[in-house]
């Protein structure tokens, strides 16, 4: 095997020695210990597939965030964040690299500051010390207590916890960035990755309580992150997207190379993780980086100007000495643009925004639930008696966020996106696979390969499935490939599929979403930076203009009436829900309808009739009884993705991993 080869996924990824379980805090050190379960893997009872089993456990909330560098959670993850934070659960954050640039602490600065990485990397620190402790207790200068630990690759990390909110930490394993976005830099985590270098050396921050240099190999990264991860216990991961594609125009990535290859190697050390026992059940959540910048702002201005604080508190903006450190009290390159290039008004997930993860069951009231825990399809099923589950069915390297639909005949398919880590790094790649369920149990996954030629070409950077479905059962799969145009896939009458082929559509963004009207007409959308693009008909083909407006690129579909189907989606930098009605097959939108209630929010609506379910102002789940009411039901509670909704109400996945279920008329 070469040596930058991985055991495949399929093989028993990374588990070809114990991996080392952080269990606490010892003396300086995280004590190692090795796993032991406190729960068999038991069948769950009336699960007809006989190897599906229940999570070990499911705790309390706990998040834990993996990024390459200090700034990235700022930019591209909060307010999620933040709203973590208020929420007063755990919270970890862990930097893989020191991001220690150029080591100038400035831009556009002339004559610009001899160079001192140490020093840099150390003012970055203390800028992120000072925007959590800022957002957890309104003070910037609130103390941290600054520990060096032993890690499971054989260097050391430094890890930080608020001493005024001890449930959040900072882990700074303290790798050497790339310094170029997209340039080639062989002593990288994209080098490491790649096997074009041995081992990736430290950059150690000037007041780091971790004094020696280190040096990992991409087997060593991967156990430390695997035993960062037993340490904290996480039931909610985040991380930036892994396969982030390219510039159409110059080929370059669409976003920092750390970024892709630290999600990379964030999703190896979770690979490990998910194998091992005595833990509780996790998701994963991605978010879309540089990219975000061009298009329309998915926050409304309240919420902008929240994540703009924080990341001028990041930026050191008033550069006054608070801090006392020589090194700088924050990032004075972020201090020239604290917006980044337009990624602080906004916020988007990769993968999960789908509404379509619920279904009605062959039997009144019956009812599926379906999301992926652990890397596996996780389901629960809702009879007179109430909801069980999760049940974890078979077949690992699921990514978060799956579709499904029913058939005439009552059976209900489920699709995802699978990654393969693959046993060498050309090897990765991600495929569409579904499941199809068979007198209520569901089967293995079935590959329908992917439209792209290969990783290189378009990082596999493909969306999550929307499916039709014409009155036979057959099926038609949609899929936004790395090209930003649309391909799709048809079942044939026998069951099996055909290749990939070309649907149109040109800068295409997101994840595309279907529905059919109750005369059996097929509709599909999909948002582009300055419109949405509709497929319709019974076998829709091209694509045709609606008229509509900028959205912010999340949508959602339902049917409406006997003739059609209407969409849900926002308003650019206002976050209001906005709604168009489709009708008889045609592309063009009714005139568009924006919601009273002034509820403001990002992400995809869930909806059912006029009954509404999203994500409000600060991550709060919000509902409504009829869209035309000013009248909101506001929950404090967070949650993954987007809600589901069905004529007898909506589910939630919590953060905690647990499903959330609300009738429309509690």
């Amino acid at each position: 095997m070469p040596r930058s080869a991985l055991p495949s996924p399929r093989r028993g990824l990374l588990m070809a020695a114990p991996i080392a379980v952080l269990l606490g805090i010892t003396g300086g050190t995280l004590a190692l210990t090795a796993g032991s379960s406190d729960a068999s893997d038991v069948p769950s009872r009336g699960v007809p597939e006989a190897r599906a089993t229940k999570p070990v456990r499911t705790p309390q909330e706990s998040v834990l965030q993996i990024m390459a560098h200090p700034d990235d959670d700022l930019f591209f993850m909060n307010p999620d964040t933040s709203q973590s934070i208020a929420a007063g659960h755990s919270l970890t954050s862990v930097y893989l690299t020191a991001g220690e640039s150029d080591g100038r602490n400035a831009r556009y600065q002339d004559p610009r500051p001899p160079a001192d990485k140490a020093a840099y990397a150390e003012a970055r620190q203390n800028g992120i010390r000072a925007a959590y402790a800022e957002m957890a207790t309104g003070n910037r200068t609130s103390p941290w207590d600054r520990t060096s630990v032993a890690t499971a690759g054989g260097g050391r990390a430094e890890l930080d916890t608020l001493r005024a909110k001890p449930q959040i930490s900072l882990v700074w394993l303290q790798l050497r960035e790339a310094g170029s976005v997209s340039d080639d830099r062989p002593h990288s985590l994209h080098g490491l990755w790649d096997g074009r270098i041995d081992a990736l050396g430290s950059q150690l921050a000037a007041g780091s309580p971790v004094r020696e240099d280190f040096s990992y190999t991409k087997r060593q990264t991967i156990d430390t992150l695997s035993a960062v991860l037993h340490r904290f216990k996480p039931t909610f991961v985040r991380l930036m997207d892994p396969t982030p594609g390219r510039n159409d125009r110059t080929g370059k990535l669409s976003d920092h190379q750390d970024h892709m290859y630290g999600a990379r190697f964030a999703q190896a050390a979770l690979a490990a993780y998910a194998e091992t026992p005595a833990r509780p059940a996790f998701a994963v959540q991605n978010y879309l980086g540089y990219s975000t910048g061009g298009m329309p702002h998915s926050l409304d201005p309240e919420s902008t100007e929240a994540k703009l604080r924080t990341l001028k508190t990041y930026a050191w903006m008033d550069h006054s000495d608070y801090c006392e450190d020589p090194a700088g009290c924050g990032d004075r390159k972020v201090a020239a643009r604290p917006a980044g290039r337009d990624w602080a008004q906004s916020i988007r997930y990769t993968r999960s925004d789908s509404t379509t993860w619920v279904q009605q069951g062959a039997r009144p009231g019956e009812l599926y639930a379906f999301a992926v825990l652990d890397g596996r399809l996780a389901t629960w099923h809702r009879s007179p008696t109430g909801w069980t589950g999760p049940v974890l069915h078979q077949g690992t390297g699921l990514d978060g966020g799956v579709t499904s639909v029913r058939l005439p005949d009552g059976r209900i398919a489920v699709f995802g996106t699978r990654t393969d880590l693959g046993d060498t790094p050309e090897s990765y790649r991600r495929d569409v696979v579904m499941t199809l369920s068979e007198n209520g149990a569901f089967g293995p996954w079935r590959s329908l390969g992917t439209p792209e030629r290969d990783d290189a070409a378009g990082t596999s950077d493909i969306s999550v499935p929307a499916v039709l479905v014409d009155r036979s059962g057959l099926m038609t799969v949609y899929v936004r490939d790395a090209g930003h145009t649309m391909r799709v896939t048809s079942q044939r009458p026998g069951g099996d599929w055909s290749p990939w082929r070309s649907a149109g559509g040109r800068d295409l963004r997101g994840n595309p979403v279907a529905a059919m009207d109750a005369a059996g007409r097929g509709y599909v959308f999909a948002a582009t930076p300055k419109t949405v693009l509709a497929w319709t008909g019974r076998a829709p083909g091209t694509p045709a203009a609606t008229g509509l407006p900028p959205t912010t690129g999340s949508l959602s579909a339902t049917p409406d009436g006997a003739d059609g189907v209407r969409l849900w989606f926002r308003k650019p930098a206002s976050g209001a829900v906005r709604t168009a009605r489709f009708a008889d097959g045609g592309a063009h939108a009714s005139p568009v309808a924006e919601l009273p209630g002034g509820v403001a929010g990002y992400g995809a609506v869930g909806a059912w009739g006029d009954r509404l379910a999203l994500r409000g102002r600060g991550g709060a789940l919000a509902a409504a009884p009829h869209a035309g009411t000013d009248r909101w039901t506001v929950d404090g509670s967070l949650f993954a993705g987007a809600p589901a909704a069905v004529p007898s109400g909506f589910a939630t996945l919590g953060l905690d991993g647990r499903l959330r279920w609300t009738p429309w008329d509690r």
